[in-house]
Order: C-alpha cells, then structure tokens, then sequence
C-alpha cells in the first residue's frame, strides 16, 4: 500500500506524465528558487535537461550547444539575451522570458522572445507552456508549422490603428494578445519586424477573435507573405 507524505493534500493528486530521455538542453539562467525546481521538473517531462548557470553565462553560450534558455525579463539580463543570438551555436534557440507578461516581454522583442514564464513558476501553467512549445524546442518541426514569437504587432483596421503583441507566427497568419474590439472578417493590415527580417507590412483580415485575442490570416494574394514564409523556412531549417 502506497503511503501520503504529511505536507501533500490527499485530494485531487495531479496527473503526472512519464518522464523521456533527456534529448535536449536549456539553459536556467541565473534562476532561482524554487522556480528552478519547477521549471526542472516540467521541462524533464519532455525529454529536456535542465543545466543551471551563473556567472558568465555569455562566455557559455559562445562554447555549449542549448536548444533553449530561460532568463529574467530585466535589463541587466540583456547580456544573456544578446550572447544566445549572437552565438553561431546557439542564435535560433527558443529564449522563454521570465517574470513579466507579453507587453514586458515587448521591450525585449529584438532578441526573439518566444514565450513567457510567469514569475513566481506555478507548475500547472510552466507544464503548459512547455507542452506548447516542446515541438519547437525538440526541432520537430514537420509537426510544428507555428512559431511562438512575442513581438509588436502594428495593426490597421481601417481607420482604427494599435499595437498588439504576437503569439505565435505561421507562413499563412499570425495570433495576437490585444484588449482591442475587433470584428471578425474585418480587412486589415498589419506590421512587425522578426529577428532577422526587416519590418514588413501585409494585408489579411480577421480570421477569430477571442474576449484578449485574435487571429489574423494573411491576403494569399498579398505577395510580401512570401517573405514570412521564406523567413519561417530559414528559421526552422537553421
């Protein structure tokens, strides 16, 4: 007969996955606890080997291979940022953000924030956000043809023009976070600017709308989507 231990609740017991073999690697940069614990724990469900590091990160990302990295949204952290995309190894690593929420993560948008961990880590959610974002993460990229990619959206619908932030990107649309009231089917345009590619501007129209979302799909005949979907094809194959 299995035993409880005193400090756990004996309703509800969480449904825990079976652990895979570690066949990646991120990076905890500079986390500290418990959420470094959390973030172990959620990342080995998936095969994914978490590594500690303090100190000069930087210096280890120019000599270790990581197929991700988790770092604070803060600026004394942009060394960090800015060493995982400028490392020939490491510079198409998925960067989670920690702290914060996707208009923070904003400020930061130049280094490819792709996803975001609350602050402080509730296993329930980081378990989530790992889950959605493991098939990029692990390179299977055949099974996953959308890239979660936090950055400012400019958005116009006619007259109506704000900024919203993306969730994820894909060669025929894009998903957005916005407090905005958008109706869908409405024509729109929009504008961002992805790492590498230079700000781009695209028609499309509203394709669903949520109570803080909507998605967008791309004009097909809008010939500047070529040069998302090329984008997308450099980024995964790097």
């Amino acid at each position: 007969m299995s035993t409880v231990p005193r400090n756990l609740p004996t309703s509800a017991p969480s449904k825990v996955l079976p652990t895979k073999k570690a066949s990646a690697r991120v990076a905890l940069a500079d986390v500290g606890e418990p959420g470094q614990q959390v973030l172990a724990e959620c990342f080995r469900q998936f095969g994914v080997e978490a590594v500690y590091m303090k100190g000069n990160i930087p210096q280890r990302f120019q000599l270790e291979k990581f197929e991700a990295c988790v770092v604070r949204l803060a600026p004394e952290f942009e060394p960090v940022m800015e060493s995982a995309r400028c490392s020939p190894s490491n510079n198409r690593m998925v960067i989670y953000g920690l702290g914060g929420n996707a208009q923070e993560a904003m400020k930061y948008s130049k280094y490819g924030i792709n996803a975001v961990f609350h602050d402080p880590v509730e296993r329930p959610s980081a378990l989530k956000l790992v889950r959605a974002t493991q098939m990029l993460l692990l390179h299977e990229f055949r099974r996953y043809v959308r890239i979660p990619l936090i950055t400012e959206v400019g958005v116009t619908l006619g007259t109506h023009k704000f900024t919203a932030s993306s969730r994820e990107i894909s060669s025929g649309g894009l998903s957005l976070s916005s407090n905005e009231t958008v109706a869908a089917g409405a024509q729109a345009e929009v504008s961002f600017a992805l790492l590498t590619l230079p700000r781009i501007w695209i028609r499309g129209n509203v394709s669903w709308r949520g109570s803080k979302s909507f998605g967008i799909r791309f004009d097909t005949t809008d010939d500047r989507r070529l040069r998302i979907k090329q984008w997308i094809e450099s980024y995964l194959e790097s």
